[in-house]
């Protein structure tokens, strides 16, 4: 498979990723491993060659166990934050990631086998918009409680 769309500048790491948005009821499926005291979206990098749609319907089934289709694009998001991971500490990344609403199939049952690139085993847990723990992105809070048809463009600066 082609390499992922994770780019180390002078300046610091450009990355391109995928996020899903999988909902039952009223909550969302998130990420969580022991290394980060925070929570994040189901996804990954896009990989070279690879379009959006491919990387986020790759990633669902690595995370999930569960081949699912897309409803449609929701968010696009540029994110400009300090490197958390072994890999990316002391850098500056300029994350661009493109969030898509899944369609989940009525017995939706994820089995997460997937790890971080640190190595750390992860975990899926169903949340809802007023859970304690920190998640990003952010915006979720807010959003998904209301989702709408047309796809929305957030910046957020850390650094």
């Amino acid at each position: 498979m082609s390499q992922d769309l994770c780019v180390n500048l002078s300046e610091g790491i450009l990355n391109i990723r995928v996020g899903a948005i999988i909902m039952k009821e009223d909550k969302f499926l998130m990420v969580e491993n022991d290394l980060f005291d925070h929570m994040y979206s189901v996804g990954g990098r896009i990989k070279f060659g690879e379009t959006a749609e491919e990387a986020v319907v790759r990633e669902v089934f690595e995370e999930t166990g569960v081949k699912m289709e897309i409803d449609r694009l929701g968010f696009i998001h540029e994110n400009f934050f300090p490197g958390d991971s072994l890999v990316k500490q002391g850098h500056v990344v300029h994350e661009i990631s493109f969030f898509f609403y899944m369609k989940v199939p009525v017995d939706f049952e994820p089995v997460c086998d997937s790890f971080t690139e640190d190595g750390n085993k992860e975990r899926l847990v169903w949340i809802d918009a007023d859970h304690p723990k920190t998640y990003y992105p952010e915006f979720f809070r807010t959003e998904l409680a209301n989702p709408v048809r047309e796809v929305k463009h957030f910046v957020t600066r850390q650094v």
